[in-house]
């Protein structure tokens, strides 16, 4: 097998810290109101949660420093099969075998001595823009579409002794199990939501047993596509998820990752109790960048009254006192791909929502989704390209613009091809979708909005602006 192919399977261990951490942003700390205008029964004003306070610094330590995710590839197999780290994909201030693993990467030395390369919440959040990485902004151009799980017995040649192979097996025996359920179509979208429901499958929910075969129906393998927003939204937020769902004890949530690896009730709670009030103290710290290009300073203020009129019964304010209303708004006034809110409340996911109830993950925690989603505050928006909840519109230009917005496309996937002028991705607008497509490779970098779960409908609001209405918007966006 191939130096890549171990790599990248390796990967989708940091992934699953994405089905905890996906779609995140919440925290008591939120300035909130009450809707002026309910909504449908389930939709409407989100009310807060009480949340353990915890110490941010420790939680910056633990995310890239320690081991939440218990099990991983041997350090010798990474070592022989793993390409050369390039400088920009090592922290900062890691010490000891961290120092010289990607960012996506935590060591781990098991009670039986086995040195591991494990996963970290960093594959799916955290992403390089304009040539920087920024911590906590969702990765847009990680690529899972492609299933390796078929791949990884050959990694087992380079295991040497009996413990180390136990560790191997470990890992082997999950990420087979998982892999068919987790492959997204494009790059860039993430299949948390799928690798949540793939383990549940596998596992009993009382005792966390793991078990090779399913002990219930596993999802389907039809991922629906979602686009991973960025972390610094979580001082706000009071749902963690799109759909509204995620409510309650935020680091109990956060914590279903860890259920890759913990075969025990005991070894869970744990881990949440060790690590998960101080990671969420981390990341309900962050603050999102600062717009690195030229602004338009007056056009900007232009723009503010714009904004107050159009979005921010939605969205919230800015500025002193800034507000966000905390609003899942219903999918026939959004009007966005309905699939992923219809999912949750049509019935198909119930096996996993009963099993998450009768967990320990659920323990003070709620999985109940809403039909519509949760309308996110807009802090550092401009860095968050493509927009809407399954990554559909390339550039905020398009977003407000909806008539505009290309039906197919593709980019190039580097962090610098960025467009100041319209918020977004430079793109290349397509006359075919994925069916058309030349090959392979191609097929994974068009974005196809005909596609079930992947359309750019909705979301009209910005229609009714004037052109310079748009541009004014636009420019005060940078601001935020």
């Amino acid at each position: 097998m191939s130096s890549y192919s171990v790599t990248q399977v390796n990967r989708f261990i940091s992934l699953l810290l994405g089905s905890a951490f996906l779609l995140v942003g919440c925290g008591s700390e939120s300035d909130v109101r009450s809707s002026k205008d309910p909504l449908r029964s389930g939709l409407g004003f989100v009310p807060p949660s009480p949340q353990q306070p915890g110490d941010a610094k420790a939680g910056y330590e633990a995310l890239v420093n320690e081991a939440y995710i218990t099990c991983g590839i041997p350090y010798r197999v990474y070592k022989k099969t793993a390409p050369p780290v390039s400088p920009s994909d090592l922290l900062p201030g890691r010490t000891g075998r961290n120092a010289e693993l990607p960012y996506w990467f935590n060591a781990y030395l098991t009670p039986d001595g086995v040195e591991l390369v494990v996963g970290n919440c960093l594959t799916c959040h955290a992403a390089h823009f304009n040539g920087q990485l920024v911590i906590g902004l969702g990765n847009e151009s990680v690529d899972f579409t492609e299933d390796r799980s078929e791949s990884i017995e050959s990694s087992g040649v380079y295991v040497n002794g009996e413990a180390e192979a136990r560790e191997w097996r470990k890992w082997a025996d999950r990420m087979e199990a998982i892999g068919p359920y987790i492959k997204p179509d494009t790059i860039g979208l993430n299949p948390a939501i799928n690798i949540t429901w793939a383990l549940f499958a596998h596992r009993d929910p009382k005792t966390l047993q793991w078990s090779n075969k399913p002990v219930m129906e596993p999802p389907s393998k039809e991922v629906l596509p979602v686009s991973t927003p960025p972390w610094w939204r979580m001082k706000k937020k009071n749902a963690m998820f799109y759909p509204s769902s995620g409510r309650g004890a935020h680091a109990r949530l956060m914590f279903i990752a860890t259920s890759l690896c913990t075969d025990t009730v005991a070894e869970a709670t744990e881990l949440v109790d060790r690590y998960g009030r101080d990671i969420r103290s981390y990341i309900a710290s962050l603050k999102p960048p600062t717009y690195p290009f030229s602004i338009d300073r007056q056009l900007a203020e232009n723009g503010r009254p714009v904004f107050e009129a159009s979005c921010a019964r939605c969205h919230g304010t800015y500025g002193e006192p800034a507000t966000y209303p905390n609003l899942t708004i219903g999918v026939e006034e959004v009007g966005t791909d309905p699939a992923l809110a219809r999912e949750g409340v049509n019935g198909g996911q119930d096996r996993f929502l009963e099993w998450f109830a009768r967990s320990v993950y659920g323990k003070g925690a709620q999985l109940a989704p809403a039909p519509g989603y949760v309308a996110p505050p807009l802090d550092g928006v401009w860095a968050t390209s493509p927009y809407l909840h399954n990554g559909s519109v390339p550039s905020i230009a398009v977003l407000l613009d909806s008539p505009n917005r290309p039906q197919y496309w593709t980019r190039t996937f580097d962090s610098k091809d960025y467009n100041p002028e319209t918020l977004g991705w430079n793109y290349t607008e397509l006359s075919y979708g994925k069916a058309g497509a030349k090959n392979k490779e191609e097929r994974k970098r068009v974005y196809d909005a005909t596609l079930p779960g992947h359309s750019n409908q909705g979301h009209t609001f910005g229609d009714a602006l004037s052109e310079n209405e748009r541009r004014a918007l636009i420019e005060y966006l940078k601001t935020l």
